[in-house]
C-alpha cells in the first residue's frame, strides 16, 4: 500500500494548477470560436481547434521543466520513447481491449434486435475517395499525442500521490470529459455535428471518458507509467470507434463493465498487479 504524501501543499498545488491552464488554456482558442461562429472544418477554425488540442500537451511539458529536475524530466522522455515498458505482452492488450469492446458492442447490439456493428464512413468511401480516411487517421494520431502528454504524462502522476488510482481516475476523467464541452457548441466538431449538446449521447460521451480513464489508469500503471502506451491506446480507441461503428449506449457500457472488472480485479488503490505504482522522481522545488 503506497503511503499518503503528508505535505500536500505542493502536490496539490501543481495538479490542479496544471489542470486549470490544461482546460482553461484550450477554451481560450475554443471559446471565441463559439462567440464569432467560426467552424472547425474553416481554415479559421481548424488553426483553434489545433492550438486548443496542443495546451494540455504542451502545458504538461512545462509543468515537467518547472517541477522536476534533471532526473525527472528524463524519466519523463523516457516514458514518452521507450517501448520496453508495455512490452509485447500488454501492446496486445492495448491493441485487443479497444478493438474486443466495439466488436462485442456490435454483437450485443444484434443480439439485442439491432444493427450490429457497421463500417464508418472513411472505410466506406475509402474505396471511392481515399482522402476520405484522413479525419480517422487524424483523430488517431495527433489528438492523443497532444493530450496524453499532459492528462497521464503529468496530471496522473500528481493525483496519484494524494488519492488511490480510482479517484485519481475519476478526477482526471471528469476534468478531462468537461474539456471537450465547447466542442459541442462549434460546428464543424464531431461532438456538435454528430452528438448534439444535452442529447443522450452527450450524457454517454461524458460519462463514458470517466470509464475510458479508469481504463487508461490500468494500462499507465501496469505499463511503468508509459505514455507512449496511453498514446496508443488512445489513438487505437479513436480509431477502431471510427472505423466501426456501434451504438453509444452498449459501447460506453461496456467500457463501464470493464473499468468494474479491473477495479473489482485489481483494486482501488492502484489497479495493477504491482503492490505500488512507482513514484515520479521528487520535483526539483517544494
Amino acid at each position: 500500500m503506497k503511503e499518503r504524501v503528508k505535505d500536500t501543499s505542493d502536490v496539490v498545488g501543481s495538479w490542479w494548477v496544471y489542470l486549470a491552464v490544461a482546460v482553461g488554456g484550450t477554451w481560450a482558442f475554443w471559446l471565441p470560436a463559439i462567440v464569432l461562429g467560426v467552424r472547425f472544418d474553416s481554415a479559421a477554425g481548424l488553426a483553434l481547434l489545433l492550438v486548443g488540442l496542443a495546451v494540455p500537451g504542451l502545458s504538461g511539458i512545462v509543468f515537467v521543466y518547472l517541477h522536476y529536475d534533471e532526473r525527472g524530466r528524463t524519466d519523463f522522455w523516457n516514458r514518452v520513447t521507450q517501448s520496453r515498458r508495455f512490452g509485447i505482452r500488454w501492446l496486445t492488450v492495448i491493441l485487443l481491449v479497444p478493438l474486443g469492446i466495439g466488436v462485442l458492442a456490435g454483437v450485443v447490439d444484434l443480439l439485442l434486435g439491432g444493427t450490429g456493428p457497421v463500417w464508418g464512413g472513411g472505410v466506406t468511401q475509402f474505396g471511392v475517395n481515399p482522402l476520405a480516411l484522413l479525419p480517422t487517421l487524424f483523430f488517431a494520431t495527433l489528438p492523443p499525442i497532444l493530450e496524453e502528454l499532459g492528462w497521464r504524462g503529468y496530471a496522473l502522476d500528481r493525483l496519484q500521490l494524494k488519492w488511490s488510482a480510482l479517484s485519481a481516475s475519476v478526477i482526471l476523467g471528469v476534468v478531462w470529459a468537461l474539456w471537450h464541452l465547447p466542442l459541442f457548441f462549434i460546428q464543424g466538431s464531431y461532438q456538435h455535428d454528430a452528438v448534439g449538446f444535452g442529447t443522450t449521447g452527450f450524457w454517454l460521451f461524458m460519462a463514458g471518458i470517466v470509464a475510458l480513464s479508469v481504463a487508461f489508469t490500468w494500462i499507465y500503471n501496469s505499463t511503468e507509467r508509459s505514455i507512449l502506451g496511453i498514446i496508443i491506446l488512445h489513438g487505437w480507441v479513436n480509431f477502431t470507434a471510427e472505423i466501426i461503428v456501434v451504438p453509444d449506449l452498449v459501447y460506453y457500457a461496456l467500457w463501464f463493465v470493464l473499468a468494474g472488472a479491473i477495479v473489482a480485479i485489481w483494486g482501488a488503490e492502484t489497479m495493477t498487479a504491482a503492490d505500488e505504482v512507482p513514484h515520479p522522481p521528487e520535483p526539483a522545488t517544494r
